[in-house]
C-alpha cells in the first residue's frame, strides 16, 4: 500500500474490532474487512436488488451490486490521489447498501411505515445490523466483526435517538464530530455514482431524453465537447462518452477542492481531521451542478409515471408480506421465529429486508395467489 498521510486511518490508529480476532497474514485489517463483506450472503443478494429499475425490467440496468462496485471504484481513485486508506474506502463502499430492502427506496419507505411502532426501518442502520449481528459465518462471534472505522463509515446518517442506541459507532452524531476522511469520501462517491449512472439507466430505459439533459449545465458542457471532438459519434457511444467525462470532472473537482481544504485546516492526525469541519467536498460550482442534476432526476425519472407504478406495486408487496408474517409468525422460516420474549416485528423486517426483488415477488405469490405454494 502507498504511504498514507498522518491523518488517514491505519491499522496503528484504528479502534479495532468488537471481539478479539487473529491477526491477518499477508493482508491488512481493512483488506480483511473487504474480503469478509464480499464473501457475505448479504453482498451476493445485492445482485438482485433494485437501484432504480426492478430486476426483471431489464438485464442491463444497474443493481445494488453494480452500484456498490462503481462506488468502490470511484472512492478508491479519490483515496489514492489523497494518500488516504484505499482498503478502508473499498470496504465501506461495498458494505454501504447491504441493508437495502428489495425494490429500492419504495421498499424502504414501505418497511419503515410498517415498522413505525417498532423503531422504524433505515437501510444504513440495517447495513450495520447485518455486519454486526445477522451474518452467520464465524464460530466465535455473530456478524462479520469488522473494524470500528468500517462500521462507522457504513452509518452515513442517523437520528440522535438511534445514535444513542449504537454505542461508540453512534457517538460522533451526539458530539457532532466528523467521521474519517475515508468515510466522507464514500459518502460523496456514492452521490457521484448514483447521479451519473441513474442518468445512464434513465436514458437506456427511454424515460428521459438527451434533449432534456441538455438543459443541465454539467451535461450540456460535456456533450458539447464530445460533439465538437467527435462529430460522427451518436447513440450509446455519445451517452457513454459524455457521462464518463462528467464523472471525471466531478471526481477531479472533489479531489482538488478537498486537497485545498486539507491544506487550509492542516490536520496533524486522525483526531484533528475528525474534530474540525468536513474536509471532503465539492466546489460551489460542482455542488450546484450536482444539485441541479438531483432535482432533474427526482422530477423527470424517479417521479415518472412508469417508475411510480412499479414503486406502488413494490410498496404493496412489502406491506402485504409484513402484515402476513406479523399476523402469523409461524409462516416465517424457523430462524426468524421467536419462541419467547423478543422483537418479532424486527425479525419480520430482517427477513423482508434480506429478500431480493424476485424472491419478494415469489414469496408474495406463495402467500396470496391461489394455486401457488
Amino acid at each position: 500500500m502507498p504511504e498514507l498521510v498522518a491523518y488517514a486511518v491505519s491499522a496503528e490508529n484504528s479502534r479495532g474490532r468488537r471481539y478479539p480476532d487473529t491477526e491477518p497474514l499477508h493482508r491488512s485489517e481493512f483488506q480483511r474487512d473487504r474480503d469478509r463483506i464480499v464473501h457475505s450472503t448479504a453482498f451476493r443478494r445485492l445482485e438482485y436488488k433494485t437501484q432504480v429499475f426492478v430486476n426483471h425490467e431489464g438485464d442491463l440496468f444497474r443493481t445494488r451490486l453494480t452500484h456498490s462496485l462503481e462506488v468502490a471504484q470511484i472512492a478508491r481513485a479519490i483515496a489514492r490521489s489523497l494518500a488516504l486508506n484505499e482498503d478502508l474506502v473499498e470496504a465501506i463502499s461495498l458494505a454501504h447498501d447491504l441493508g437495502h430492502t428489495p425494490f429500492g427506496h419504495a421498499g424502504q419507505e414501505a418497511l419503515n411505515e410498517c415498522m413505525r411502532d417498532h423503531g422504524g426501518f433505515e437501510h444504513n442502520l440495517q447495513s450495520l445490523r447485518i455486519v454486526d449481528t445477522l451474518e452467520e459465518r464465524y464460530a466465535a462471534f455473530d456478524g462479520l466483526n469488522l473494524c470500528f472505522e468500517t462500521r462507522e463509515g457504513i452509518v452515513k446518517h442517523c437520528s440522535l435517538e438511534n445514535a444513542r442506541q449504537l454505542g461508540e459507532v453512534g457517538e460522533r452524531f451526539l458530539v457532532r464530530r466528523q467521521p474519517s476522511l475515508e468515510a466522507q469520501i464514500c459518502n460523496l462517491a456514492d452521490e457521484i455514482a448514483y447521479n451519473h449512472h441513474d442518468v445512464d439507466d434513465g436514458l437506456r430505459s427511454g424515460l428521459i431524453r438527451v434533449e432534456q439533459l441538455e438543459e443541465l449545465r454539467l451535461f450540456a458542457r460535456h456533450v458539447a465537447d464530445v460533439r465538437r471532438l467527435h462529430a460522427a459519434v451518436g447513440g450509446r457511444r455519445l451517452i457513454h462518452e459524455t457521462i464518463r467525462r462528467m464523472i471525471n470532472a466531478q471526481v477531479c473537482d472533489l479531489i482538488e477542492t478537498t486537497a485545498a481544504k486539507i491544506r487550509q485546516h492542516a490536520p496533524r492526525d486522525l483526531a484533528e481531521a475528525r474534530s474540525g469541519p468536513a474536509l471532503v467536498a465539492f466546489s460551489d460550482e460542482s455542488f450546484q451542478a450536482q444539485r441541479q442534476m438531483k432535482h432533474f432526476l427526482r422530477t423527470q425519472l424517479y417521479q415518472h409515471y412508469q417508475v411510480l407504478r412499479m414503486a406502488s406495486k413494490a410498496r404493496r408487496i412489502v406491506s402485504d408480506l409484513f402484515a402476513a408474517f406479523s399476523s402469523d409468525p409461524r409462516m416465517l422460516p424457523p430462524q426468524y421465529q421467536l419462541a419467547g420474549e423478543g422483537d418479532q416485528a424486527r425479525q419480520v423486517a430482517d427477513y423482508i429486508a434480506g429478500m431480493t426483488d424476485r424472491y419478494a415477488i415469489k414469496e408474495h405469490r406463495r402467500l396470496f395467489a391461489v394455486g401457488e405454494g
